[in-house]
């Protein structure tokens, strides 16, 4: 979610991404082996006076593994944001503790993507951020209809370039 708060003035949101759900798949589906596991071990656990135990034992470990297994990269996956406004390009990620990267618009040297056949099949791809500075490349991998954004933030940094070598056109 964009913090209106953190934007500066004249500066709007354009896109706002998290990384493509492509990156949930893994989760989910060791949740689903999980769940299957676990109902299979609850079942093979014979009747008696400590099934019961036995079974919530067991409830209680597949719990804990859903947790660190599939629920933190889901956090992860829900807590990353990639944002593009009309002044720079922004990137926040963590779920407990928080890291940010943003890179002025007017500093974006080159912007360049690639994909593969499962990457295009399913509209996402890697967008290499180029910029003047300390940091020099940006790397995303799984971003979501990437070409698209490839271009929007093209078109987003010609327009400030364009701004920077003509002010009145802020006043627009």
């Amino acid at each position: 979610m964009p913090h209106e708060g953190s934007l500066i003035e004249g500066e709007q949101p354009v896109l706002i991404l998290h990384p493509h759900w492509k990156t949930i798949l893994r989760p989910i589906g060791v949740l689903l082996l999980l769940a299957a596991a676990a109902i299979v071990a609850a079942v093979l656990i014979p009747f008696g006076s400590a099934a019961t135990i036995g079974r919530s034992a067991i409830a209680g470990v597949a719990v804990v593994l859903a947790l660190v297994w599939c629920g933190v990269p889901l956090l992860r996956w829900r807590t990353t944001t990639y944002e593009l406004t009309t002044r720079r390009f922004r990137m926040r990620e963590g779920i407990l503790s928080r890291r940010g990267r943003d890179i002025p618009l007017n500093r974006v040297n080159d912007v360049s993507f690639s994909h593969g056949l499962i990457d295009r099949i399913l509209g996402c791809g890697r967008l290499v951020v180029e910029s003047a500075g300390e940091h020099g490349q940006l790397v995303l991998a799984e971003i979501p209809h990437v070409e698209q954004v490839q271009s929007t933030l093209y078109q987003l940094v010609e327009e400030e370039q364009q701004r920077q070598e003509d002010p009145r056109l802020d006043e627009r």
